[in-house]
């Protein structure tokens, strides 16, 4: 059997095991311990898809999902560099699996996402001899894309992440190829393009750092600015990648509270806390001095000591603690994954480091925190 077949027969194995299951996600009670029954009636509880999960390799990652999870976003699949690698060329091989899961589960499900400067195929922004195209071409290329990505799944994909990343921390425009050519204009075209393939989609702006005051303030002035011309945006997502230490709870309270101000839902979105140092940019060549360096940097591959594994929990608490607050704002909250084996955080940005960012560990068990945060969201009126 070929690798492709073998695949698509493991996909196959895989989907069929899927809808031995129920799909109302609303049957579970609340003393088995599921989090998406904990959080019903405030938010969806969502988790990126990786390709282990899409392809069906991974059983018991997809047996947590269906049991804790309701909301699904692919991880890398749907960015434009995988699935049209070269113009006119579109791969739907992984995107089409898991929009399969998707309706085979009745998650909730989001793309992600259309337009980003990071893993974009070059040829999106270049001629032939390798210079930038005129704003016409590139304007044609991303009404192409969308049209075709976004037609494709025309009522089976409730939201899109349309434009991710254009905002820097000081709540400039991020000087992309996108910005380059086409001024701020690309934003408001891409939303443009999003809502006349799918009219009925959602549409929402995604970005890091979120609680930061000058990215705040950025993203506020750009969707009051879309709003303005007339342009569909639905949602915010504000990614979650957090660390012990931050972002401080209040600035992000603050930015929950001025993001729902402009009538738009509030999405935590890509959530996960890494316990890491971070690294140093002022490392020499020394090789004793940067192994001493990597082995500082990843001091915990035998497991978390009981003084971190406290604070993470703490800051989860807070956390959620926040959201459920806010909870009439917010309308989906979303890991970057569904076990630690399967966060990027692993890898970036210094590969090779073992980081526990997630709520389920790498044997697929529940980390002593999600009793607490079930407890905390069934008890919140």
């Amino acid at each position: 059997m070929n690798k492709n077949l073998l695949l698509k027969f493991t996909f196959t194995v895989s989907l069929v095991w899927l809808s031995s299951f129920s799909v109302d996600h609303k049957a579970p009670s609340h003393d088995e311990l599921f989090l998406q029954s904990a959080f019903e009636g405030k938010f969806l509880f969502g988790a990126a898809l990786g390709r282990r999960h899409i392809n069906g390799t991974d059983l018991k990652g997809l047996e947590l999902l269906r049991q804790h999870f309701n909301s699904i976003v692919a991880e890398n699949v749907m960015k434009s560099g995988p699935i049209q690698p070269t113009e006119g060329n579109f791969n739907f091989t992984m995107a089409d699996r898991f929009v399969e899961i998707g309706l085979q589960g009745g998650y909730h499900m989001v793309g992600h996402t259309l337009i980003w400067h990071s893993q974009a195929p070059k040829w999106f922004f270049t001629d032939k001899d390798g210079n930038d195209v005129s704003p016409e071409v590139l304007t044609q290329r991303m009404k192409d894309h969308i049209y075709t990505v976004v037609g494709r799944y025309k009522g089976k994909v409730h939201g899109w992440d349309v434009v991710n990343e254009a905002i820097l921390d000081d709540g400039s425009w991020r000087n992309s190829k996108f910005y380059q050519i086409l001024g701020e204009d690309f934003v408001k075209l891409a939303f443009q393009f999003a809502h006349e393939a799918d009219p009925d989609a959602e549409l929402y702006y995604n970005d890091y750092s979120m609680a930061n005051p000058g990215k705040r303030e950025g993203v506020v002035r750009m969707v009051k600015r879309l709003q303005e011309q007339g342009i569909p945006i639905h949602g915010i997502g504000m990614q979650g990648h957090i660390g012990l230490e931050y972002p401080s709870m209040n600035q992000f309270e603050k930015s929950i509270l001025a993001f729902s101000e402009l009538n738009v839902n509030v999405m935590i979105t890509e959530l996960d806390l890494t316990v890491l140092p971070a690294p140093r940019r002022d490392m020499g060549a020394d090789v004793a001095t940067n192994a001493a360096y990597q082995e500082s940097l990843n001091p915990y591959t035998e497991g978390l000591p009981e003084e971190v594994q406290r604070k993470f929990d703490e800051r989860y608490l807070d956390l959620f603690g926040l959201l459920l607050k806010h909870h009439d704002k917010i309308s989906r909250v979303t890991l970057w994954g569904i076990q630690d084996g399967d966060s990027w955080k692993n890898g970036w940005p210094v590969r090779g480091r073992t980081d526990y960012p997630l709520l389920f560990n790498r044997d697929y068990s529940p980390k002593r925190v999600v009793g607490e945060i079930i407890h905390m969201a069934t008890a919140y009126q």
